[in-house]
């Protein structure tokens, strides 16, 4: 009796779940048991993340498709709400075990997500070893942009900053400037000095390097 209890029980799961537009694999069973891991802080994790297949790299080519796909966005978004520029493979990092389901991507795996996100020039190899990766949830170009319309928001248009002032200045503050790696900003301002929309010029040290806008 007790068997059929729990049948009965798992397939009402699985209705409520599939009315409410929610997937099967949001959830992880083992036995009776189902557990699920819903958020990493205040990230919301997807319901992949619950499926500890999606923790292996998949042998068939369409799923590892998929599954890659997945990873790649799963990666991109929680960088960019959390504000994460570059990944250590050989350090702990949040997404890539799930203490729920007892699952961790073995270090293949995150290299091959990584690099597919290189590929795409989403992400970019520091090393020669594959040990540190750059994380462009924007790519350089729209770092830029992001830069142009930082400058002409706040009527800087003719004005002199520092490479820290814009990185931890006030008027930086709520803007996806804040924060921001200094390779990433660096490449994204001399992008810009090569259209002409800025000029760079070296301070007494690193820290005092200027910029003056003339977009």
């Amino acid at each position: 009796m007790f068997g059929i209890e729990v049948i009965i029980l798992i397939s009402s799961l699985r209705f409520r779940l599939e009315a409410e537009n929610f997937s099967p694999i949001s959830i992880y069973c083992e036995g009776s048991t189902c557990r699920e891991m819903q958020k990493l802080g205040d990230f919301k994790l997807p319901h992949f993340f619950n499926y500890p297949p999606y923790f292996t790299l998949q042998p068939v080519r369409e799923t590892r498709e998929k599954q890659v796909q997945l990873w790649k966005e799963l990666i991109l978004d929680y960088c960019r709400t959390q504000k994460i520029f570059v990944i250590k493979l050989e350090e702990e990092f949040p997404l890539f075990s799930n203490s729920v389901i007892e699952r961790t991507l073995s270090h293949e795996a995150r290299e091959a997500f990584l690099s597919a996100l290189a590929a795409e020039g989403r992400a970019e190899w520091l090393d020669k070893g594959h040990r540190s990766c750059l994380i462009l949830w924007h790519r350089i170009q729209e770092w830029a942009d992001i830069i142009v319309n930082f400058v002409k928001d706040n009527g800087f248009e003719d004005s002199v900053m520092t490479v820290e002032e814009i990185r931890f200045g006030i008027e930086s503050r709520r803007t996806e400037l804040h924060g921001i790696d200094r390779t990433i900003l660096m490449r994204a301002l001399k992008l810009l000095e090569q259209k002409g929309k800025l000029a760079i010029f070296k301070g007494t040290s690193t820290d005092d390097e200027g910029i003056k806008f003339s977009v």
